[in-house]
């Protein structure tokens, strides 16, 4: 596997890459890799002749500066799974070589409203941050595919708009999200919580799967979200939001009326043990 820290020197092997007609598939990472992220490198490796991942846990992308601070860092065993799985390039860069310029800016994308909902709400400023760094790796990067998980299904919906807004050729793949035998999201930040938190946090699942179960059964179409929503809060969580929305031209719009045959999802964020999970389901329909 290559290592390149510096965007000049990747820029210039890939150049090489191209002139050899072979097709780039990209994985952008913050690190923590766990078994989500290397079915992202497998997914990539199956459509492309050449892997290509970064690792870079992008500041202007936490609202909170102390998530920042505790997001983990395992760059050394990170590098051994990619090793493992074959993965041709990473790519690991410094906040000074991807942010040049400081991290200000008065750069503005227009996400609409799929910015001022869920993740957006919670998390004011995320997605703008989210842009700016996924731009700034596809402008380095020029992959023909972006592969991205539906665990962030919103944040995939974002990087949809912000390759419409940016006229770019890259398609984006969305890969299913990997779960734990327990039916938990694989998550980086699950690494953070308590042996009891961990056993817990499979409420998250159990709730979501409740709602798809039940979806369409006779229940107004919200009221599954107020009971999960309860649910948890009796569990010991503290939830931000139980949301069930539909999927409208790449964004997301809340259900408040009957779906019809459009595509609907449930989605959640909810805070156990100082840890925020987020979550969501396919209650029909597809992306």
């Amino acid at each position: 596997m290559y290592l390149f820290k510096r965007s000049a020197d990747l820029k210039k092997h890939l150049d090489l890459v191209r002139k050899s007609n072979k097709s780039i598939g990209f994985v952008p990472t913050m690190g923590a890799l766990h078994a989500g992220h290397l079915s992202l490198i497998q997914a990539t490796r199956q459509k492309n002749d050449v892997v290509v991942c970064s690792i870079f846990v992008n500041p202007t992308q936490f609202n909170d500066p102390k998530d920042f601070e505790k997001y983990p860092i395992t760059i050394e065993e990170d590098i051994k799974k990619l090793n493992n799985i074959s993965t041709d390039i990473l790519f690991l860069p410094s906040v000074e070589e991807m942010y040049p310029e400081g991290l200000e800016s008065d750069l503005h994308y227009d996400f609409g409203d799929l910015e001022t909902i869920l993740e957006g709400k919670f998390r004011p400023g995320h997605f703008q941050g989210v842009g700016r760094i996924v731009h700034k790796l596809l402008d380095i990067v020029q992959p023909d595919q972006l592969f991205m998980g539906q665990k962030d299904l919103q944040q995939c919906l974002i990087i949809r708009r912000l390759l419409a807004i940016t006229h770019s050729p890259v398609k984006l793949v969305v890969c299913p999200t990997e779960r734990e035998k327990d039916g938990l999201a694989m998550s980086s930040r699950n690494a953070r919580l308590s042996p009891a938190a961990r056993k817990k946090a499979v409420g998250i699942y159990q709730a979501l799967l409740h709602i798809k179960d039940n979806f369409g059964k006779g229940l107004h179409f919200m009221e599954g979200a107020h009971e999960a929503f309860d649910t948890l809060k009796k569990q010991g969580f503290e939830p931000e939001y139980v949301d069930i929305l539909r999927l409208d031209n790449d964004t997301l719009v809340p259900l408040d009326q009957p779906p019809g045959n459009a595509t609907v999802v449930v989605a959640v964020a909810a805070w156990l043990d100082g840890v925020r999970l987020i979550d969501n389901m396919i209650l029909q329909g597809s992306l």
